[in-house]
């Protein structure tokens, strides 16, 4: 899995020292003029993110005809990575887990590439640095590491309701991985790729919880905070840290995550033998193997080419016209790897009907992001130094309060080519905690804007000086860009820069993937089953296995083994 840490990644508005950029991931290797081949196909893919890229890759592997249009100049979009002076930046998630596992209850990211006949290499790690209000201490993951920590930081019965907690959600994980994500469909035909293949096992992890069990699992699809509830946790810093761990995930916490969520969190990290990854050369790579696994199979990319409208004829989507006036014509359907809002935007207004349009306008979205992405001399910094930081900053404003939790990330220490010799990458922000309106109307060469920058992001600068330690000067970094709301909203094109959909669990369901425009269906963090990189893949898996028939998906299923 992957928790949304480094959910963006923009082209900042640079200083003038910094404004050329480089970028070297091979997925740049696709064509650079718009839509390579014929201007049409049988799916057109709106978008090259996580999910745009996994329905499109899948949709090769089908033997369909895809094309995939981005409008940057590179592909991965909110996940893409680039090169700054030598230094190649994470501008995407960075926090990993599942990349090498296999079988039904994978990683749906790894079933995808599975499917796809790619792999990626990764180092293995354990643990991250966490600063909060009571202290500082390395938290490592594991069934039993976590009890020194609450040992020292949390109350006199706080181990006994951790192991309460690990006891009780722990058994139901099997029933919220049963089944495979790479087996669901949009359609009546889940019935035999999924419900009747895999019933047996299913049943089996029912038979295996026992009756107290059973009835955890029914509470899958509720709030996880339902769980802690019933089970009496009462311990603030246990709270607090569940609470900080369902926003990280979800941009919600415990009261809006569902608990498939979390439980599927719980049995990656606090199981035996369990560990993070990092994927070597960055979280580049993913984008790169997702690319090489789309082209291997016949798919197409273009980028730098800009989708300014979805054609819709007699009632259905046909194609896309792009910046320019080209159109691209699609034989089967278009695929919107955009956010609702930005899809709504998209689309002709008479072609909506006005209960969709109503929806998607009165969607709540999260906020925004500040970020801080440097690169810096590695002298005088410890040798030991950690890949990932939290900071939190105080308790009581709540983990979703702006300018509270600060999420760090230095990649070179487990992958050095990602910066010069003797230098490190390092990436800092505010997770989706920035609010949008602050922003809203300012001219970017304007004094007030950069003030402003100056002004948010000095929570970051502190966190990365306490994270760094007095080794660190930030007057000698030689690479610093500052990223706010309006470059999410400018570059990533996400309307009032959000993160996705605030979609809170037991009071909303994220959107199916259908929409009441036939031969148009939509993909990413604002279709189910949500935010995050396992969630993303799962949903453009979803899409693609929808546009083949139940015959060629359960093919599917067989080749790779699940």
């Amino acid at each position: 899995m992957a928790l949304r840490f480094l959910p963006f990644s923009p082209l900042f508005n640079f200083s003038s020292s910094n404004r050329k950029r480089t970028v070297s991931t091979s997925a740049t290797l696709a064509s650079k003029q718009p839509v390579p081949g014929k201007p049409e196909a049988d799916i057109v893919v709106i978008g090259s993110g996580i999910g745009g890229l996994c329905c499109a890759g899948l949709l090769a592997r089908y033997g369909q005809d895809v094309l995939v249009l981005e409008s940057h100049d590179v592909a991965g979009g909110a996940a893409h990575s680039f090169d700054i002076k030598g230094y190649k930046f994470d501008s995407g998630p960075s926090l990993f887990s599942g990349f090498q596992s296999r079988g039904p209850q994978a990683n749906p990211l790894a079933q995808v590439l599975d499917a796809l006949d790619e792999s990626i290499p990764c180092v293995n790690y354990d643990s991250w640095m966490v600063y909060v209000p009571e202290g500082e201490f390395l938290s490592r993951i594991g069934p039993t590491e976590f009890f020194k920590d609450l040992e020292k930081y949390a109350g006199p019965d706080s181990a006994r309701e951790w192991r309460k907690l690990l006891d009780a959600i722990l058994p139901i994980s099997a029933a919220a991985m049963a089944l495979p994500p790479l087996s669901i469909r949009g359609d009546l035909g889940v019935l035999s790729t999924a419900a009747a293949r895999y019933a047996p096992s299913l049943l089996k992890s029912f038979a295996q919880m026992g009756p107290q069990g059973a009835l955890g699992a029914t509470k899958l699809l509720r709030p996880f905070s339902e769980i802690i509830d019933s089970l009496g946790i009462k311990d603030p810093f246990i709270r607090n840290w569940l609470d900080l761990l369902a926003f990280l995930l979800a941009g919600v916490k415990t009261n809006g995550i569902l608990s498939a969520e979390m439980v599927y969190m719980f049995s990656e990290w606090y199981k035996p033998g369990c560990s993070l990854e990092y994927p070597l050369h960055g979280s580049g790579a993913i984008v790169d193997a997702l690319v090489r696994g789309l082209q291997k199979f016949g798919g197409r990319i273009s980028l730098k080419s800009h989708v300014e409208n979805i054609v819709v004829e007699k009632g259905r989507a046909v194609g896309v016209k792009l910046r320019g006036g080209q159109f691209v014509r699609a034989r089967k359907a278009v695929v919107s790897n955009a956010s609702m809002w930005d899809t709504l935007s998209l689309l002709p207004p008479e072609a909506v009907p006005k209960s969709y349009q109503d929806g998607i306008e009165t969607t709540q979205q999260c906020e925004s992001f500040m970020h801080l992405h440097l690169g810096f001399d590695a002298e005088g910094i410890s040798d030991d130094l950690g890949i990932h930081h939290i900071v939190v900053n105080d308790w009581d404003r709540g983990v979703d309060a702006d300018q509270n939790v600060v999420l760090i990330s230095v990649p070179s220490v487990l992958s050095p080519d990602l910066a010069p010799p003797g230098k490190h990458v390092l990436h800092a922000y505010t997770p989706g905690t920035e609010p949008f309106e602050i922003w809203e109307g300012l001219d970017r060469r304007s004094n007030e804007y950069k003030n402003l920058k100056a002004e948010r992001s000095e929570v970051m600068w502190k966190a990365v000086e306490k994270a760094l330690g007095p080794g660190f000067n930030r007057e000698k970094c030689e690479v610093k860009l500052v990223g706010t709301p309006l470059t999410h909203q400018r570059f990533l094109r996400r309307n009032r820069g959000t993160y996705g959909p605030a979609i809170l669990a037991g009071k909303g369901t994220f959107p199916g993937h259908s929409t009441p425009i036939p031969q148009l269906m939509c993909c990413g963090d604002s279709t189910f089953p949500g935010i995050g990189v396992p969630a993303v893949a799962a949903s453009g898996a979803i899409v693609a296995n929808s546009l083949v028939s139940v015959t060629e998906h359960s093919r599917l299923l067989d080749a790779i083994g699940i």
